[in-house]
């Protein structure tokens, strides 16, 4: 009768100890978040920024998928699947090739696109401040020489200075063409560039002005000047989170975190960021980490 109740204490025991690893299994994994990020420095960057935040700030542990090949057109599939939780995009982008809009981006339609979002069952949080779209630079001698401040100023001038773009942009619907169209550009020359020597070429006074996106790495440290886009050619694409409604409802304290990020990076301090990982030769994760560190937000 002992030896039987030896047994049972046994079996009961090791019962137990399974039930508590599954339990602590099940708690483990509500408690992981899955991050997608997009095959870009700055996307790298973001993402183990949020992570370092999140894991500081709650009980959660973030997973990074990072450079989900094919960017939006595969993470937002995957985000309404499940599989991912979040992830960092742009408004335009989120616009046109999530939501199918044809009209061009601004952010006066940002209560629209979320209004679209929340029809998937999704909502956008935490906008980081800086916007990563198309521009026109300069110069700093160009722009000082001629005045130039805007698109239209440059369209004054455009016959005497020459312009250069990788091929792709030539090409494009909303690249060169556009531009032209509408801004009425005429440069007196324009050069076909690898995206790699853009800046090198501007740098050494082979062009005078060229297109850029504006949180290029290589616009922290080159002698030049973006225009601003007075007839708002290009749309908007300011980067904040995308959330899936469940995950947020699940995790509340996921929203409390990400809301600390709000306007937390300027176009200029994004370029900075991308520069020291793709000239500087730091990791994304040690730049975001310091980032973090000098505005305060991590111990």
């Amino acid at each position: 009768m002992k030896r039987f109740g030896i047994i049972f204490s046994g079996i009961l025991t090791a019962a137990l100890l399974v039930l508590a690893l599954n339990c602590r299994s099940v708690f483990t994994k509500t408690n992981v978040l899955r991050m997608a990020t997009k095959p870009m420095t700055e996307q790298y960057i973001l993402g183990y920024m949020t992570k370092a935040l999140i894991e500081q700030e709650t009980n959660l542990t973030v997973e990074i998928t990072e450079g989900v090949g094919g960017g939006t057109l595969n993470i937002q599939p995957a985000m309404e699947s499940g599989k991912f939780d979040f992830y960092p995009e742009y408004t335009g982008t989120g616009w046109n090739a999530v939501l199918k809009n044809s009209r061009l981006y601004n952010e006066s339609m940002f209560p629209e696109l979320q209004t679209g979002y929340e029809k998937l069952n999704m909502i956008w949080i935490g906008m980081l401040g800086f916007n990563n779209t198309f521009g026109i630079a300069v110069t700093r001698e160009t722009a000082r020489q001629y005045n130039l401040k805007t698109y239209s100023d440059l369209a004054a001038v455009a016959g005497k200075l020459t312009f250069g773009a990788e091929y792709d942009f030539f090409e494009r619907g909303d690249g060169y063409n556009a531009l032209r169209d509408v801004y009425g550009l005429k440069f007196k020359k324009t050069m076909d560039l690898d995206i790699g020597l853009k800046y090198d070429a501007i740098n050494q006074l082979k062009i005078d002005a060229m297109n850029i996106f504006t949180t290029d790495g290589q616009l922290s440290v080159s002698d030049i000047v973006v225009l601003k886009d007075d007839k708002n050619l290009y749309p908007s694409y300011m980067c904040g989170f995308v959330v899936r409604k469940e995950t947020l409802q699940a995790h509340p304290e996921l929203g409390k975190t990400l809301d600390r990020m709000s306007g937390l990076i300027t176009d200029a301090e994004m370029a900075n960021m991308n520069y020291q990982v793709e000239s500087g030769g730091k990791n994304p994760e040690e730049v975001a980490v310091a980032y973090l560190r000098a505005k305060g937000l991590l111990n």
